[in-house]
Parts: C-alpha cells; sequence; structure tokens
C-alpha cells in the first residue's frame, strides 16, 4: 500500500486551537467564538419553504441539476451585478464550495510538477487541494514572482478570507491577460461578494473584466453565507464552457450530485434578494460594533474591507493575540492559519449573534 493521502496535507488548522477554545470556555460568561465565521442567523424562510416541498425526492438528481437551477444563477448574476453573456449551460453545481475547490486540481487531471498559485495569506483549501492532487502549491501575491514560468492554476479570493481585502477592476483585468497569455486557468473565489463594506464589488465575470469572453476563467460562488445556508451544501461554479464540460463530464462519473431538495432551496434562495440585504444589515451592525470595540482595545485594523471577518493585529505574534483574547472569553483563528504572512494578525469574524458580539465588544473595554 502508498502512504495514507491525509500525509500530503498540513495539520488540520482548528485542531490547534483546543488550547484556547477551552480556556475561552471558561469564561463566567461563556465563550464568544469568533474563529470559524460559521452563519447563526435563520436560514430564509423561502429556502426552508422549497426544500419542504420539493422533499419528496425518490429519484436520483442529476450533477449538472435542472435548467431552472442554473438559469437562476444567470439571472442573479445579472440582477445583483449586471453580468450579462452568461448561459446556463456554464454554470455548475457543486457541493458547497469547499468540495469543489478542495478536488479541483484533481478533478482538471493535475499532479506532480504542475504549480497551483494563490495568495500569500488564502483560505487553507487552495494549498490542500493542491496538495491533495501531488501538485506545487505556491503563494504569491504577484504574477511578477513567477517570471517567464506559469502556473496551471491560479486562485484569486475577493472579497478575501482572511484579510477581507477587495481586488479593483484594473488588478482583476490584468490578471485576466496575463492568465490566458500564459495557458493558465484563473479560478476566483467570490464567495463573498455580496459583503463588500469599502469599495466596489467587482467580479471576474463582469464583461468589463474579461471582455466579454469567460475563456480560462471560472468564478466560484456559494449561499452559505449570503443566505445563511452552510448546512445545506450548495455553491456553483460559472465559466469557460470547455472546462465546465469537462468538469460534469468527471463529476458524473463520482457521483458529486446536489440533492433535490437542496437544489430546490437554492434556486428559491437565488431568487430572493430580500433576505440577502437584511443579512447584510445585521452583519454591518455587528461588524461596527466589533470593529470599534476593538480599535478602543489598541488593535489595529487591516484591509478588512470586505468578508465577514476583520483582519486584527496587537503588532504581537498571532498566538499571543488568540491567547489574550481567550482569557476574556473571545477565540479567534490566529492568521498563522492562513499563510506565514499572518503571523501578527488574528482573524475576527463577526457571525455570531447580536448578543455574542455585545459581549465580545463588553469584554473589550
Amino acid at each position: 500500500m502508498t502512504g495514507p493521502v491525509s500525509a500530503r496535507l498540513p495539520v488540520f488548522p482548528w485542531d490547534t486551537l483546543a488550547e484556547a477554545k477551552a480556556r475561552a470556555a471558561a469564561h463566567r460568561d461563556g465563550i464568544v467564538d469568533l474563529s470559524v465565521g460559521t452563519p447563526v442567523d435563520d436560514s430564509p424562510q423561502v429556502a426552508q419553504d422549497a426544500l419542504a416541498r420539493a422533499a419528496n425526492a425518490p429519484g436520483y438528481p442529476t450533477v449538472f441539476g435542472p435548467v431552472s437551477l442554473r438559469q437562476s444563477v444567470v439571472d442573479w448574476l445579472d440582477r445583483r451585478f449586471g453580468i450579462t453573456g452568461v448561459s446556463p449551460d456554464q454554470v455548475l453545481p457543486t457541493v458547497g464550495s469547499k468540495e469543489f475547490i478542495g478536488n479541483l486540481p484533481a478533478q482538471l487531471g493535475l499532479g506532480p510538477g504542475d504549480v497551483v498559485a494563490f495568495p500569500t495569506l488564502a483560505y487553507p483549501t487552495y494549498e490542500v487541494g493542491a496538495r491533495y492532487a501531488r501538485c506545487e502549491p505556491v503563494a504569491a501575491d504577484s504574477t511578477v514572482a513567477f517570471g517567464p514560468a506559469a502556473p496551471r492554476l491560479l486562485y484569486l479570493n475577493s472579497p478575501a478570507n482572511p484579510h477581507g481585502q477587495v481586488l479593483g477592476a484594473d488588478h482583476l483585468r490584468k490578471t485576466v491577460q496575463w492568465c490566458r497569455e500564459r495557458g493558465t486557468l484563473l479560478v476566483s473565489d467570490e464567495c463573498y461578494l455580496e459583503f463588500v463594506w469599502e469599495g466596489e464589488a467587482t467580479s471576474v465575470l463582469h464583461p468589463d473584466i474579461n471582455g466579454g469572453s469567460l475563456e480560462g476563467i471560472l468564478a466560484v460562488h456559494s449561499l452559505s453565507k449570503r443566505s445563511n445556508l452552510a448546512g445545506y451544501r450548495d455553491a456553483f461554479v460559472v465559466g469557460d464552457q470547455s472546462v465546465i464540460g469537462e468538469l460534469l463530464a468527471l463529476r458524473k462519473h463520482l457521483g458529486f450530485m446536489l440533492p433535490a431538495p437542496v437544489a430546490a432551496a437554492m434556486e428559491a434562495a437565488l431568487g430572493d434578494d430580500t433576505h440577502v440585504d437584511a443579512q447584510r444589515e445585521r452583519y454591518a451592525r455587528r461588524r461596527a460594533v466589533l470593529r470599534t470595540a476593538l480599535e478602543k482595545a489598541g488593535f489595529e485594523i487591516t484591509h478588512s474591507q470586505g468578508s465577514l471577518y476583520l483582519w486584527a493585529t496587537r503588532d504581537e505574534h498571532c498566538r499571543e493575540t488568540v491567547a489574550w483574547l481567550a482569557e476574556r472569553g473571545i477565540l479567534v483563528a490566529p492568521g498563522e492559519f492562513y499563510g506565514p504572512a499572518g503571523a501578527r494578525h488574528v482573524r475576527v469574524g463577526f457571525t455570531a449573534t447580536d448578543e455574542r458580539i455585545e459581549a465580545a465588544a463588553s469584554r473589550l473595554v
């Protein structure tokens, strides 16, 4: 037998937070867990109702999903972001976005000798997917770092996890052009696109960015954050039809199917903007409360223009900050989870309830 596949992967980051979590949980008023960023507010009623109506689903779903679901994605892109020129055949439902990102290099047939690139501060699953496929993971924030060479796959993330940076249109255009010139597949993780607090939400799918062609481009979206549907595991990828077609052909064999009731809930949620706007207002309030409290406590907030996190520093090693906050019953994610460049920051999520956010703020005074 070959060695275990898990040996290729780094230690699961959150396993290293056990001691800090126990310390925070011992607080007399209980833990305020701001480390993971999991939604806590109710899933929208429109999605729950659609799920219930579709609950009688004795037959197998399809990997491609119903046309009506894929059309709802097309309509959503147009309505919310002015993205035109996308067809339902360029949309592929996925069983959550983490599944897709973790499997993508392998499903594209990449392997030893192939470079998978991602930002120096990045969602860990970009690297995990590369290592799973035995690719070479490379962290770089500039295409200059590659010289005359080029990665086979390059990830962008805007608004970004962990630090909330929002990339401008010019940067996106230049990256699209660079990737096309070198035959690199550009994969833009846009799961937080409806949560931009400063600046403008821009997708690589927009014709102003890609010149009216999705060649060499994929964009990943999820309903976990926008619709509080993390437990449903519903997401989708949009882009280059040849790549979508190849992924579809493979995933049919592997059985990556979105359950029919979940697909119905996803379609309903994509068709309703009201619940997203209300959720955005909740997060804006929580963000303001937490940011004010952190700054009064001596933290500096960097980037944080978008996403559901504040990227905070006390100009010390992140594990010291984690311990300092844990003594106050607050659990956060150390910045080193997302790469060595994050060693002096912590990621503070504002997805907890209003009551827990207020509790955290009061403990920082």
